[in-house]
This record gives structure tokens, C-alpha cells and sequence, in this order.
């Protein structure tokens, strides 16, 4: 063998795992202004990742604040397949609710995504949507109902989504679970930034599930 081939055959042993964390605002960490902390913040989750996972997994966060899944799909090229990806976590979904869409046209969207991974010979990660919280939703019937519709849609993407990663034997993050509250299936006070994005403890729980699954993935290089 030659040098040189040496050297590259080294390289590619050698070479990180690349993990793109992708979605919207809820992974780039947005949090919204609060008296702690007045100009807001940025923790996006992939940070958080990386230390669970250490310097053996390149990472990077690509989440824009905003974005509904139909935008996710117009850059995923760009932004994660022409990368060649190992592993990719897809957290999209909770402003197309916002907009009203439909659970379907939005596992519409997730799916495109996700099979496109598949087809790279890469895994994707689905993500469940978190819940929502409101205050003062049970101060009135209307206020109750309101909350139960919202929250109810997400159920019903949710299980749109785990549908779909056990007809694929794929794992999946149950977020919606993890930060809701059992009781109402609101968005838990301690994981509830302004009532959608999650606080820090939310962004580091999240980051938790995510390298629970990548784990033992990487362990035996799969």
C-alpha cells in the first residue's frame, strides 16, 4: 500500500460520525425574552448533544425560528443531504399547527425527509411535537376547549409520526411525552418557556432522548 493510500484509508477510519440536528426554532433553542433574561436566548439542544456524545460525533444545529415543514423540505438538499449525514433528528411540525395545517399534509413533508435520509444509506431520528401551555386555560369553558383542540392535533401528528418509525424499525424521540404534563397533556411548567419553546432544562432534556438513541448506535457503528 502507498503512502498516500495509507494516509487516506486512515482518514476515512478516523472520520467523525456527522449528526445534523435539524428542524425549526425549537432546534435552534430559541427562548423567548424573560425578566432573567431580557434579550431572550439561544440553547439549541445539539449543544447539549455534543457533550453526551463527546468529540467522537461531529455535530452541527441547523433550525430556523418560523419555518413550517414545506420550508424544511425546500432546503433539506442543501442544508443536510449534500453534507452526507449519519444521523439525522427531524423536529418540524409545530408551526404548520400554528397555521392550522393539517396533521397529514404535515407527515406529508416529514416523510419526504425522512425516506430521503433512508436513501443516503443514512438514519433519521423523528421527533415528537411538544405540547403547548396556556395559563389561564381553565379559567373559562372556551379557554378549556380551546386548549384541548390544540393539544389534540399534536396527538394526532405525534402518532402520525410513531406510526411511521415503527413501519420503518427506525427509533424515535417521544419529546411530546417527556415535557408534557400527564395530567392535562400541557407542556410542563419546567420545560415551558413562553407556552411553545422550551426553557433550558427542555432543551437539555431533549438533548438526553436524542443521545439515548445515538448511543448505542455508535457504540457498535451502526
Amino acid at each position: 500500500m502507498t503512502l498516500e493510500a495509507s494516509v487516506e484509508s486512515t482518514c476515512t477510519m478516523s472520520r467523525s460520525s456527522l449528526i445534523i440536528c435539524f428542524g425549526d426554532s425549537l432546534t435552534a433553542g430559541f427562548q423567548s425574552p424573560t425578566r432573567e433574561n431580557p434579550s431572550g436566548r439561544d440553547t439549541p439542544y445539539g449543544q447539549f448533544l455534543q457533550s453526551h456524545l463527546g468529540d467522537a460525533v461531529e455535530i452541527r444545529v441547523s433550525g430556523i425560528c418560523g419555518e413550517r415543514t414545506e420550508e424544511m423540505v425546500a432546503r433539506f438538499r442543501r442544508d443536510v443531504l449534500d453534507h452526507q449525514p449519519n444521523y439525522v433528528p427531524i423536529l418540524g411540525g409545530t408551526n404548520d399547527l400554528g397555521w392550522n395545517a393539517s396533521p397529514h399534509d404535515i407527515i406529508d413533508n416529514l416523510i419526504r425527509m425522512y425516506d430521503q435520509v433512508l436513501r443516503i444509506g443514512s438514519l433519521p431520528i423523528p421527533v415528537t411535537v411538544p405540547s403547548i401551555r396556556v395559563e389561564d386555560a381553565a379559567g373559562s369553558r372556551e379557554g378549556q376547549e380551546w386548549v384541548q383542540e390544540h393539544v389534540g392535533r399534536r396527538r394526532q401528528l405525534n402518532q402520525l409520526i410513531q406510526e411511521y418509525a415503527d413501519s420503518k424499525d427506525v427509533a424515535y424521540v417521544d419529546l411530546f411525552a417527556a415535557t408534557a404534563e400527564p395530567e392535562s397533556g400541557q407542556l410542563a411548567e419546567t420545560y415551558s418557556n413562553d407556552g411553545i419553546h422550551l426553557t433550558t432544562a427542555g432543551y437539555r432534556l431533549f438533548a438526553e432522548r436524542v443521545a439515548y438513541i445515538l448511543k448505542p448506535l455508535l457504540a457498535r457503528g451502526a
